[in-house]
């Protein structure tokens, strides 16, 4: 007998169809976090909330120069927001990479700007009442992103 005698032959493999889950929208993958918790109404809702805030705000609403008209920085941060947790990428499309820091360079973000800007998230972000999973990981990603913007310590 030879040593090729003595190989075994492959085992057979079974025949399987895979079958792709089809997305929300040709942008937004499945089961994203963008359609779990709701989609751009939820995200839309978010930063509405979060805007009500800042309107009243004496230290960041002087940021906006559109204000008292907020209604472009609404679009925006939805957009952005949408864009991140797995939904259109239309805030690309329209105003290209984020780049966050440098958005937000020309304005004094110090710990007290960054503060109030997670006061008023945290308050909104509990008005949408997610399942505590979906609000955890949400908020540990708003509150690393407020934490990236702060460019200066002096009051």
């Amino acid at each position: 007998m030879t040593e090729a005698e003595n190989v075994p032959e492959p085992a057979k493999r079974p025949n399987i169809r895979i079958i792709a889950k089809p997305a929300v929208t040709p942008d937004a993958p499945a089961d994203s976090m963008w359609e779990l918790i709701g989609g751009r109404d939820t995200f839309e809702k978010l930063v509405r909330e979060f805007y009500v805030g800042i309107a009243t705000d004496e230290v960041l609403l002087p940021m906006y120069p559109e204000q008292p008209d907020l209604e472009g920085a609404i679009q925006r941060l939805t957009g952005f927001l949408e864009q991140y947790w797995g939904g259109p990428n239309t805030y690309s499309q329209e105003r290209g990479h984020p780049r966050l820091r440098m958005r937000h360079m020309p304005f004094k973000v110090n710990p007290d700007a960054r503060d109030r800007w997670l006061h008023h998230m945290r308050n909104a972000l509990d008005t949408l009442e997610l399942p505590p999973l979906y609000d955890a990981e949400i908020w540990a990603y708003l509150d690393r992103a407020a934490h990236a913007m702060v460019n200066t310590f002096e009051d």
